[in-house]
C-alpha cells in the first residue's frame, strides 16, 4: 500500500471564468513528495457557463479522482468536507455618478438616524441642563458642549469601525468585517449543502 496522503480542504476559493480547478487550488496536501506532486496538478473540475457563479468541490469526489489516478492510495481528509468555489465574473467599471448618489443617500440616512436618536433621548435638553449645572447660566445652544460632543461622536465611529478610508488602525477586525465574515461562512455552508452535486446524486438514487 502507498504512503498516506493528507488533504485539508479550504473553506472557499475564488477563480476566474473558464478556469481549471486543480487539487492544489482547493486543498493543502501533505505526504511523500513523489506521490503528491502529480496529485497537486489533478484537475477536479473545469468551470463552464452552466456552473454560473458557484461550484462545490466535495471531498468524496476528490477521493474518487485520487483513487482513479493512484489506486491503493490511503487518503486522510482533515478539516471541511467541501470547498465552495466562487467564480469571479468581470463586472462593469463603477459609475462615479451612481457611487456619489449612493454615498449621499447613505450620508443623509446616517445623519437622520443620529438626529432622530438624539431627539428621542432629549439630548439637547440634557446638554442644556449640564450647561446650567456647570456654569449656573441657561443657554439654548451650549456650543462648548455640543461641538466637542459632535467631534467625539465622529471619532468614536471611526475607532469603532477601525478604518479611516483604506487605513486600518490595528489588526483587530471591525464589527462590520466580523458580520460579513459570519454571513459569508453561513452562505458557504448553505451552498455546500444545497449545491453539492455528490449529495444530489445520493438523493436521486
Amino acid at each position: 500500500m502507498a504512503a498516506p496522503v493528507y488533504i485539508r480542504l479550504k473553506q472557499s476559493i475564488y477563480v476566474q471564468p473558464q478556469a481549471e480547478i486543480r487539487l492544489k487550488d482547493t486543498a493543502g496536501i501533505a505526504g511523500a513528495e513523489q506521490q503528491i506532486a502529480p496529485l497537486k496538478e489533478l484537475v477536479l473540475h473545469a468551470v463552464t457557463p452552466e456552473d454560473q457563479n458557484i461550484v462545490v468541490i466535495d471531498a468524496f469526489m476528490i477521493v474518487e479522482q485520487i483513487l482513479h489516478q493512484q489506486p491503493g492510495t490511503e487518503v486522510q481528509l482533515i478539516g471541511p468536507s467541501c470547498c465552495v468555489v466562487h467564480v469571479e465574473k468581470h463586472g462593469k467599471e463603477p459609475n462615479p455618478i451612481l457611487i456619489s448618489a449612493i454615498w449621499i443617500l447613505l450620508f443623509i440616512g446616517a445623519a437622520m438616524a443620529i438626529m432622530n436618536f438624539h431627539f428621542d433621548v432629549s439630548m439637547q435638553s440634557v446638554q442644556q441642563k449640564l450647561h446650567l449645572m456647570l456654569t449656573g447660566r441657561e443657554a439654548e445652544y451650549p456650543l462648548w458642549i455640543q461641538i466637542p460632543y459632535s467631534i467625539g461622536l465622529g471619532i468614536g465611529m471611526i475607532l469603532f469601525f477601525n478604518h479611516w478610508f483604506q487605513k486600518r488602525f490595528n489588526e483587530e477586525p471591525s464589527p462590520m468585517e466580523v458580520e460579513i465574515f459570519n454571513y459569508q461562512e453561513d452562505l458557504d455552508h448553505y451552498v455546500a449543502i444545497k449545491e453539492n452535486k455528490v449529495e444530489k446524486k445520493d438523493v436521486d438514487r
